[in-house]
């Protein structure tokens, strides 16, 4: 059978790029016509340490040839090392390991109602998100994501979200409420475009739930693990949240999410409360170790903000010579975005044409999320193949 006939068997949820990819290595992938292409999606950001990165590779053997699940049920030593290894490295005490970014953010939520229910009442279980924010694809993380396109068709939303404008310090005191359970916030919005939450409004974030006895929850799906150049976005903001959701780039590819939290936080899910079947299996956990253990070797992170400076200066030094074309550049690390002043919805396909892949966001967003393991070279290449294309 061709490739062609075989994708009319797989649903059709995706507008996906024309190629099938078959091999990657580093920063680059391959199709199955042989084409190489320098990735600057990682997945969307998965996979952080480049494809097929070898003691990710070889950790995922090693641990299929010998334990592959045995359910929660039981301890096992993946899960537990790599647990630790999170508290060792963040202000949690305890993890909850699940399979996605959407799953982490559905604990999040439940957490958030149960300790609001246990701590202020069953009146306490409104979470207040942010315009422009996306959470996941699950009913209760559209209801969540600030953004009305993926909530079309999915109506009626469940109840007990409320949106306020991001850095609208105002907007957030005037939602705050006794019903108020906790506030979740991306430091930086991904799919909303790259756009870093202030100092500001997450200090007074901070400020409102502290007062309150509600939750500051972070989610750091996308720039969690590394991609800001710490190894969790928080630690560059002068807040600690209570909560933060990981995914992504936690396994490099490998399926697994985790949500994070303070002991008395985390206290209010008891055992039968909270349950994920394949939630830090043996094999995922394998991999989230080692993808840890290489982002916080030494000198590691210190290259993600060289070449994340490198490639930022990049870009504003191409928005500075198009200016007529360019309105922004904006970003942190290596999640990096151009907005361009009108839509250029034909400029990924141009770049995928000529050997690169990239992520354009609502017509007029570039987005850059290359693995971390970028050279310099790889960005130079990139940066003549936008400036050539647009």
């Amino acid at each position: 059978m061709t490739i062609q006939s075989l994708r009319s068997s797989v649903a059709n949820t995706y507008s996906r790029f024309p190629i099938t990819l078959v091999r990657g290595k580093g920063c680059k992938v391959w199709d199955d016509k042989g084409k190489e292409y320098l990735d600057f999606a990682a997945g969307i950001a998965v996979c952080s340490l480049g494809h097929c990165h070898p003691a990710v590779t070889e950790a995922i053997a090693r641990q299929a040839g010998t334990l592959v699940h045995v359910s929660n049920l039981y301890w096992t030593m993946p899960q537990l090392e790599t647990a630790h290894l999170l508290t060792e490295n963040s202000f949690a005490d305890r993890v909850f390991f699940c399979n996605s970014g959407a799953e982490a953010i559905e604990g999040a939520l439940k957490l958030a109602r149960r300790h609001g229910h246990q701590n202020l009442g069953p009146d306490c279980y409104e979470v207040i998100c942010l315009e422009g924010s996306f959470h996941g694809r699950t009913l209760a993380t559209i209801a969540a994501t600030g953004q009305p396109v993926f909530q079309q068709g999915f109506e009626p939303m469940p109840s007990g979200f409320t949106h306020v404008p991001p850095d609208s310090i105002t907007a957030l005191k005037l939602a705050a409420g006794p019903r108020t359970a906790a506030v979740l916030i991306e430091p930086i919005q991904g799919e909303g475009g790259v756009r870093p939450v202030s100092d500001e409004f997450l200090l007074a974030a901070r400020e409102i739930c502290d007062r309150m006895g509600a939750l500051l929850m972070f989610d750091e799906v996308q720039v969690g693990m590394g991609r800001t150049g710490t190894l969790f976005a928080y630690e560059q903001t002068p807040v600690i949240p209570d909560v933060i959701c990981l995914a992504k780039a936690l396994g490099n590819g490998f399926p697994i999410g985790a949500m994070l939290a303070k002991e008395e936080v985390m206290s209010h899910l008891p055992p039968g409360s909270h349950a994920s079947t394949f939630g830090g299996n043996p094999v995922a956990c394998a991999a989230a170790k080692v993808v840890i253990e290489t982002l916080t070797s030494p000198g590691f992170l210190d290259r993600v903000k060289e070449t994340g400076t490198y490639l930022k200066t990049g870009l504003e030094s191409l928005a500075g010579k198009h200016s007529e074309k360019i309105l922004e550049v904006r970003g942190r690390g290596l999640i990096q975005a151009i907005e361009f002043r009108k839509p250029v919805p034909e400029l990924a396909n141009k770049l995928m044409d000529e050997g690169f892949l990239v992520l354009l966001s609502q017509e007029k967003i570039l987005r850059l999320i290359p693995p971390l393991i970028i050279t310099k070279a790889e960005i130079n290449a990139m940066l003549n193949a936008i400036e050539n294309n647009i």
